[in-house]
Parts: structure tokens; C-alpha cells; sequence
């Protein structure tokens, strides 16, 4: 693929990243670029990982389209690391606690599926990545460590042990400065990753000299075939330097890390790879998303409640400022990413948001007809969390329309009844309407019959819609709803639409609600308000 002109000025941090990367290489003389994303396999796949890989392959794709170079994405799984504590959310905890400190490709396997606790939870990531339909190759790290992949570069961070330590030192604490060292020996007879001094090192023979601290035996371990691994900041260097990788994305919180390792890598004889590090999630307070505290989304809820598409969306706008992952932010994520794809079928935009989310192409279905916010308006008018139902609803409006015909609405007419079921329903709250509001909704209702064969007279869609909206404006234009506009017309203030969602749907805000009179129908929303007005306490 050759580059084209086009993609030189796009204004899209993907196409800025990718920028960045030509420039490093244009440097190096490389002509092919590989990035890499990193997953510690000791639990399970989370929305952080989709967020780094959608990322990184985003970055991928327009590297591709601005040079034409060909380019490689690793998934490297850090396996050799040591267990350090058993996980809360597996079974057979007990097997793992004899195991406590062995890498994780030498541990059984408590869900019973695959020979060692590392190489199941690596089948988890990588079927976790096949779902997404990413394009990657997956890495081992006990299987690059046992190859002698990674052998020239121990011996040559063996060769230079001090340098590699001066670095790491001054950023540790006294206890464990005097026993730190970027080898970790695996124990011949435990199994187990050591965290110890290395008394020497023997470059000649390619072994470190070091003591077992409970029995006091002393062991000379190659540094090579996977008989140590490094520790992991220099253990990243090294991969850095040993591949050579051009580009990794990675959280605020590893800022400093990134820091040493380059510098490790640097210490080794190599530039460190074009980084760009995103911002943490919080949650809808604000605090930092914990996985103990359980106050974030994890992806399988965020796919109960919205499409995937709508996750890529929340992860690729500035991927560099804090966001807060919660319940609230799904129908916005949902609806944005229907307008940000309607505007691409119009425009082949590389700019747009849904050009990066759809694989730089134009999806080859239309963009659902109605709003995910408009779906949940009428799971709360036909108080169901029945897809159904919301199809009875549908139908009305679009006749042609069928689940089988309509595959990504029905997913959103899905998604957006467990929303309503799991979120809306229970913290529902109708409050009778004041009189002036009865009268004005009552005003509404016989707008709407009035003009109802001037509705029909309509083409479904849009024009419709707005005609209805209109209708919904015409009825507030009364006190103390009018507010005047800047233009000396009569307009209508928040209060009215307000009062609407309150007294009819018991929530305080929702989608222009001329969308919802278009697809539920004149008679069932005269039916609406008719109902509402006539509940317990509503003014006569």
C-alpha cells in the first residue's frame, strides 16, 4: 500500500500519532513499523485492555494510510511474571496458594481448562481480541524468555548490570535498593521468581551468583533460556531493545515507569519507542475507578447496555483527558456514535470518529432510524423491558422495519431494555402537574389531534419528527413557560420540556420529545398525557 496525499492534514490524534511514528522511522531507515500493547495475564481481560488495543490499532491504521508502510501490532502477555497474590474471582483458590510467587505459566490452572493458570488466561485474551475482530500477534513472554529470543539481549544487560542498576536506585527505598537487581533468577527447586542480590555476575559463563535467603544455598542461574526473567521496568526495556519496538501507548500511572525504562533502553543501545500516555477512568464522582471498590463499568456490563461500537467511541475521544466511565455516559456514547456515522456515510471523513471506529471504511448499513435516547423513552412509556414491545412501537412508524432486517437497531432495542430495566425504572419518580402545566400539556393534546393529518401527510423521518417538535413548542409558548429569543420572537424555556418528562415519564430530561410523539403516535401520546393528568393528586 502506497501513502496517500490525503491523509497529510488530518486533524484526528490518531493521524498526529502516526505522525510522530514516520518521524522515527524516516529516522532509523526501518521499513516496517511494530507496535506492541502489554497485558498482565494474572486476571482477566477489562475495559482498560480494549481501550489500549482499540487505541494502538487506531494509531496503526492511519500509520498505514499516511506512509503505506506495512506495520505489525504484538499483544506480548507477561506470563514468566510471578504470582503474587491469588485472585478474588476464581475458583479453586486453594490450588493457587501453594503456587504463590511462580511465574504463571508454571501454575495449575484452577478453572481446569489448559495446562497452567498463565495459558488459560492468555486463551481468555486472545479469544477477548479475536471478539473485537482485532488484527495482532500474540507473544508469550515465557515462551520468548525459553526460545533464547531474548537471549542477546540479557547478555548484554548482564554486561551492563551496574549501568542498568544506577538507574533504577535512586527511585527506591533503602530496603530495597541494597537487594535490587534487573535479574529475577526462576529457583531451580521452587520454581519460584526470586527477588534477591546478585553477589556477581560472570559474563563470560552468562550467569548471576546469588543466595537462597531461607536456606542459605548459593546458585549460579544463567541469565538466558528462561532460567531468569527481568524486572519489569527492565524487563519492558529489554523487549523495547530486543524487538524493537516503535510505538506503545500506556496509562497515566505509568508515567515514571515509561521514564526509567527508556532510559534502560537507551542504557542497552536503543531508542525507546514513540509512547503517548492516555488518562485513567473515573468514577461518576470523580474518584479513581478501583477494581476492589467495584465503582467502575466492566466491558461485559458496558455490552449489556450499549453496542460495541459505543465503547470504541467513549475510548477514542481525547484518549489524553480524564473520563468518567458510569452508567450515565452509555445512551450519549450511543447516540454520538449514530450521528458521528451518519456524518461519515455522507462524507468519507478520516477525521470523523466513526472512520476510525469502522476500520477507515463506510459501514455498509444505514444508521438506525431512531435514537438509543428515544428507545429508552419508550421502554418507560409502554413500561417495558420487553424488545417486543418497543418493535410494536417501531413498527408503527417505520412498517418496513424488522429485527431480522434491522440488526443493529435490534441490538440497541436490546440493549436499551436492560438500560431501562437495570437503571431508569427503579429510581423513577412521576410528581403531579401544577396547574399551569396541566393546562399547557392539555393544550398539547389537542395540537396534536388537530394537526394529526397534517402529521400523517408527512414522510417518516425527520420531517415528521420536526413537525411534531414544533408542536411540542407551540404548546409552551404560554406562561410561565414563554421565554422571548434574542430575535424579539416568543420561545419556550427549559421548564416546559422539564414538566413534560417529569409528570409523564417521572425523569427530569431526555431526547427532543418530538422524536418520541413521532415514533410512539399522536393517539398513545394523547393517551399519555390523558393518563397522567388523571393520576392521584394531578389538578382537575
Amino acid at each position: 500500500m502506497t501513502a496517500d496525499p490525503q491523509y497529510q492534514n488530518i486533524r484526528a490524534w490518531p493521524f498526529e500519532e502516526a505522525a510522530k511514528l514516520a518521524q522515527r522511522l524516516a529516522a532509523t531507515g526501518k521499513t516496517e513499523a511494530l507496535f506492541e500493547t502489554g497485558y498482565g495475564p494474572s486476571g482477566l481481560p477489562h475495559i482498560g485492555t480494549f481501550g489500549e488495543v482499540a487505541r494502538t490499532s487506531w494509531v496503526r491504521r492511519a500509520f498505514t494510510r499516511l506512509t503505506g508502510m506495512p506495520s505489525k501490532l504484538i499483544a506480548f502477555s507477561d506470563d514468566m511474571d510471578g504470582l503474587r497474590k491469588v485472585p478474588d474471582n476464581i475458583p479453586n483458590k486453594e490450588l493457587l496458594v501453594p503456587h504463590l510467587g511462580k511465574p504463571l505459566t508454571r501454575i495449575p490452572d484452577p478453572f481446569g481448562t489448559h495446562p497452567s493458570f498463565g495459558q488459560h488466561n492468555n486463551a481468555r485474551l486472545r479469544s477477548f481480541l479475536d471478539e473485537f475482530g482485532f488484527e495482532y500477534e500474540f507473544a508469550s513472554s515465557t515462551e520468548y524468555y525459553a526460545s533464547g529470543r531474548f537471549d542477546a539481549a540479557l547478555l548484554r544487560m548482564l554486561a551492563l548490570h551496574e549501568e542498568v542498576r544506577e538507574v533504577i536506585l535512586p527511585t527506591l527505598g533503602a530496603e530495597r535498593r541494597a537487594t535490587y537487581s534487573p535479574f529475577l533468577p526462576i529457583h531451580p527447586k521452587t520454581g519460584v521468581v526470586m527477588q534477591v542480590p546478585v553477589e556477581a555476575t560472570n559474563l563470560e559463563a552468562g550467569t548471576i551468583l546469588w543466595t537462597d535467603p531461607d536456606t542459605g544455598e548459593r546458585f549460579e542461574t544463567p541469565v538466558t533460556g528462561g532460567h531468569c526473567k527481568a524486572q519489569w521496568k527492565a524487563d519492558w526495556a529489554l523487549r523495547w531493545h530486543a524487538l524493537g519496538v516503535d510505538y506503545e501507548m500506556s496509562g497515566k500511572d505509568l508515567i515514571d515507569s515509561v521514564k526509567l525504562s527508556s532510559r534502560i533502553c537507551r542504557v542497552l543501545g536503543s531508542e525507546p519507542p514513540v509512547s503517548f500516555t492516555y488518562e485513567l477512568f473515573n468514577d461518576a464522582l470523580g474518584q479513581k475507578i478501583s477494581k476492589s471498590k467495584g465503582n467502575g463499568l466492566t466491558i461485559e456490563q458496558w455490552l449489556e447496555y450499549g453496542p460495541p461500537e459505543s465503547l470504541a467511541l467513549f475510548m477514542f475521544a481525547s484518549p489524553g483527558s480524564a473520563k468518567r466511565l458510569h452508567k450515565e455516559v452509555i445512551p450519549r456514547a450511543v447516540d454520538e456514535w449514530i450521528s458521528h456515522l451518519t456524518k461519515l456515510r455522507a462524507q468519507n471523513d478520516p477525521a470523523n470518529p466513526a472512520w476510525h471506529i469502522h476500520a477507515g471504511q463506510v459501514p455498509n448499513f444505514a444508521p438506525p432510524p431512531v435514537s438509543y435516547a428515544t428507545l429508552l423513552n419508550l421502554a418507560g412509556i409502554a413500561n417495558t423491558d420487553d424488545p417486543e414491545r418497543l418493535w410494536a412501537y417501531l413498527r408503527k412508524y417505520h412498517p418496513g422495519l424488522t429485527p431480522e432486517g434491522e440488526p443493529v437497531l435490534d441490538r440497541m432495542v436490546r440493549n436499551a431494555c436492560a438500560y431501562w430495566r437495570d437503571f431508569i425504572a427503579p429510581e423513577r419518580k412521576f410528581r403531579a402537574a401544577t396547574p399551569e402545566e396541566a393546562e399547557a400539556m392539555r393544550g398539547l393534546a389537542a395540537i396534536l389531534l388537530e394537526r394529526a393529518p397534517e402529521f400523517a401527510a408527512l414522510p417518516a423521518g425527520a420531517e415528521r419528527e420536526a413537525a411534531m417538535q414544533n408542536a411540542v413548542y407551540d404548546a409552551g409558548r404560554r406562561p410561565p413557560f414563554a421565554v422571548p429569543n434574542k430575535d424579539g420572537s416568543m420561545g419556550v424555556g427549559r421548564a416546559w420540556f422539564q414538566a413534560l418528562y417529569e409528570v409523564l415519564l417521572g425523569k427530569s430530561e431526555g431526547p427532543r420529545f418530538g422524536g418520541t410523539v413521532a415514533v410512539m403516535g399522536v393517539p398513545e401520546t394523547v393517551a399519555l398525557i390523558e393518563n397522567a393528568l388523571s393520576r392521584e393528586n394531578a389538578p382537575a
